[in-house]
């Protein structure tokens, strides 16, 4: 029996596990691919309070090596569901189910795509969804991204080091990230910016080779082999909770106390309502989903006391 069972091993769910364990509970956390989450595509960070600077892989390995060394159990597993059963909880995997009193889901959100025709096949072959990851295997090559919030504009930043031309595709005249990042952007010479346009087409037979786009009604081409897609996240939590637990964005409904509104289930990170989503936020909802956790089990073992009691 676990006391927290940890859905995610993102920077909210490896807080999670550190505050859990050392709060003296028995932790597990479930991850189905590889712990760190999205910062490990961060070739830097410097918006962490207390670090001037550091890369998104050096920062998840600490975190994880934290987590480890205080006694966190984790297991490369997907969690499929949550059933519940007598106040407890049973998190189930492909290879097993685990009991648990408390769950804190830390499953982040997945990158948005366009949508196009196409455009899982040449995932891979031309399509990226990760800069940092994919930039130098197009080295001195035209390249575009298209978004408008701070990935856009940070994975444009990376590839102006590397890229002959960067392309930065936006469906808006303005652009949504933020200030210090546009112009440190609007300084690359090798950066073209194109706004109030889409991409509507994917064209290469293996790979891809150019893009069509439209911009106010005119269709145009772009000849680039690869573009990084950076058009926002969605959260992957509807296998855990129901409709009427998650808002319209698929988002869990849970306040700054990361309550959801089924007892013994916390969020914590990007997967959860909120307004901002950063590091240093993360961060936060996952030592908050700990300790309100560690509170409800509190709760419960004074409530079933009191009864035994009488």
């Amino acid at each position: 029996m676990y006391d927290m069972i940890i859905i995610g091993a993102g920077t909210a769910g490896l807080t999670a596990a550190v505050y859990g364990v050392r709060a003296g509970r028995r932790v597990l956390v479930l991850e189905e691919k590889v712990y760190g989450g999205q910062i490990l595509s961060a070739v830097e960070v410097e918006n962490y309070p207390g670090i001037r600077r550091i890369s998104g892989y050096e920062f998840a390995e600490n975190l994880y090596r934290q987590a480890t060394e205080l006694g966190v159990e984790l297991k490369y597993e997907k969690a499929l569901k949550i059933q519940e059963k007598k106040g407890e909880k049973l998190v189930v995997t492909g290879r097993a189910g685990y009991p648990c009193r408390t769950v804190i889901l830390a499953t982040g959100a997945r990158n948005r795509k366009l949508g196009l025709d196409r455009e899982e096949e040449l995932t891979g072959r031309g399509i990226s969804y990760c800069a940092t990851c994919d930039g130098a295997f197009y080295r001195g090559k035209d390249t575009a991204v298209v978004g408008g919030g701070n990935t856009a504009l940070e994975d444009a930043l990376f590839l102006s080091g590397y890229c002959r031309k960067v392309y930065l595709i936006h469906r808006r005249d303005r652009l949504r990230g933020e200030e210090r990042l546009e112009e440190s952007l609007r300084q690359k010479e090798n950066v073209e910016w194109v706004l109030e346009s889409r991409v509507v087409r994917l064209n290469g037979t293996e790979r891809l080779e150019s893009i069509a786009i439209d911009h106010k009604g005119v269709e145009e081409e772009l000849q680039v082999p690869a573009l990084f897609v950076a058009v926002g996240q969605e959260p992957d939590n509807r296998a855990f909770l129901s409709a009427e637990e998650l808002d319209a964005g698929g988002y869990v409904d849970a306040g700054e106390d990361c309550r959801t509104k089924r007892p013994g289930i916390f969020a914590a990170g990007d997967c959860r309502a909120k307004g901002v989503r950063q590091l240093a936020t993360a961060a936060a909802d996952g030592a908050a989903a700990a300790l309100a956790a560690c509170a409800y089990m509190d709760e419960i073992r004074l409530t079933e006391g009191a009864g035994t009691h009488r």
